[in-house]
Parts: C-alpha cells; structure tokens; sequence
C-alpha cells in the first residue's frame, strides 16, 4: 500500500574508495517492499528527477545519485567521459546497499546504468533505461541537432529551471564532451552480457530515443521489453507518478 505522505529525504555523503559520492534520498534505515531504487540522471543534472524521487519514495527506500558531483562546491558536475561515470555508479552499488538494487537511469544516465550493470550485475535485481540515448543516426553532430530541436517542441518550459543551475555550473565544454562520449558508446553491443529483466521506456514524442531504437535495445536483453510513455525525452520530469509507476511494475516482474 502507497503511503499517503512521502518519507522525508536526506543528504547522504557516501565513501566510495578516495571519493566521496553525493545523493538524495530516504534515509539509510528505510524499508519499504522490495529493493532499494538507485536513479541516475542525465548529463549530471539531478534537479530534474526530483519529483520522480519524490513518488519513488512514497513506495519505497530510493536514492538519486549525485555523480559525478563528489560533494563539494568546488566538483564537477557533469563527468566528461561516460566510463568513469558507470564505473562510479559500479563502485557505489558494490559499496553502499546492502543488498541488489533496482537501476533506473534516464538518457546518458541510463548508459551509464547499463554498463554499471554489466559491471556489477550481482548488484543489481533489475535495470530501466529511461529515454536511453543515442541511435546509430544520432551518432553525429547534425542529425543529433536535429533530433533535439523536433523533441524540444515537445518538452514543457517548466523543465528547463531543474537543468539550468547544474548545466550552467558544467560549463559548455564539460557538458559537450560528455555528450561525445555517449554518442560514441553502443548499449546495443553491452546489452547481451544484462541477464537481469530490463525495461525500455520512451516518450512517443522523443526524437532522441525513437521506438524502433527501444525495440531493438530490448531485443538486445536476456529478458528485455519496450515501453512507449506519453511526452517527450524529459518525461519523468512532467509524469512523475507515472514514471515511479514503471519503476514499481519493473521491480515486481
């Protein structure tokens, strides 16, 4: 049964080998049916996620990771490489539950949620790659362009102060990079070695993760399928209570 009132959230400061990684969530002690959900924004901006946190822990124990944001002002907040991220995402799910998790990443964050599933896959119960990116098509600088603008029309304004405060501290250039870094990963070719249920979920109005890209990811997993959702790329952000929904059925499969 939902509880009627969220669970307060908590900073955490977690010691992963020489870092020290940042999240949000329910405290350490919460039980709630089923394992802990780890979610992993985009691009290193977790302002967005927020209220899908939020209805995650109405159900349950969640923490939204920080990463590469390792705590402290002066830290990066969006990595410039998608490895060093999975691995982060690796390292702290070997560290910090006591037990395998549900991985939900969304868009880059969901590459990184894979690979840190192939990483550790003891670790991990079941893995949701929200509006993962990028397709073949999109591996390239004026299709991707394209793509974003036909998605942008789509998207509501009120996503865009969650993103701006994280994407301003970045900085072009670190943010650009990152970008490089996905596109030139293939979740096509890691997904095969994920023996865990995997969901695919994209909006229908997504130019970045089209559905014939979801399908192919799924049929790609062990035990994959694809979910077409209304809204476009940033829809955990505008559907929250649905969005926490999916989370809910993918942790019961």
């Amino acid at each position: 049964m939902l509880q009627a009132e969220s669970p307060h959230l908590h900073v955490h400061y977690d010691r992963v080998g020489s870092k020290t990684v940042r999240s949000l969530g329910t405290s350490s002690g919460a039980r709630g049916d089923g394992p802990l959900t780890v979610l992993v924004p985009g691009l290193g901006a977790p302002g967005y996620l927020l209220r899908t946190l939020r209805e995650c822990a109405r159900r349950g124990p969640v923490r939204l990771l920080d990463v590469p944001g390792f705590g402290g002002p002066a830290d990066p907040v969006c990595s410039e490489a998608l490895g060093p991220l999975a691995d982060m995402v690796a390292r702290w799910l070997a560290t910090v539950p006591q037990g395998p998790v549900l991985l939900a990443g969304h868009s880059t964050g969901a590459q990184a949620a894979l690979h840190a599933t192939v990483t550790a896959p003891e670790r991990v119960e079941a893995l949701v790659m929200l509006a993962p990116t990028f397709p073949p098509p999109l591996r390239s600088a004026r299709p991707l362009v394209v793509a974003f603008a036909r998605t942008a029309l789509h998207e509501s304004p009120s996503v865009v102060p969650t993103l701006l405060p994280s994407y301003l501290k970045a900085g072009p250039r670190r943010l650009m990079n990152c970008v490089r870094s996905a596109q030139a990963d293939t979740p096509e070719d890691a997904l095969p070695a994920v023996t865990c249920p995997t969901t695919i979920v994209a909006g229908e109005h997504d130019a970045l993760c089209p559905p014939e890209w979801t399908r192919l990811l799924a049929g790609r997993a062990v035990r994959g399928r694809a979910v077409s959702v209304p809204g476009a790329h940033a829809f955990p952000h505008l559907r929250p209570t649905a969005t926490a929904k999916l989370l809910t059925e993918a942790r019961e499969a």
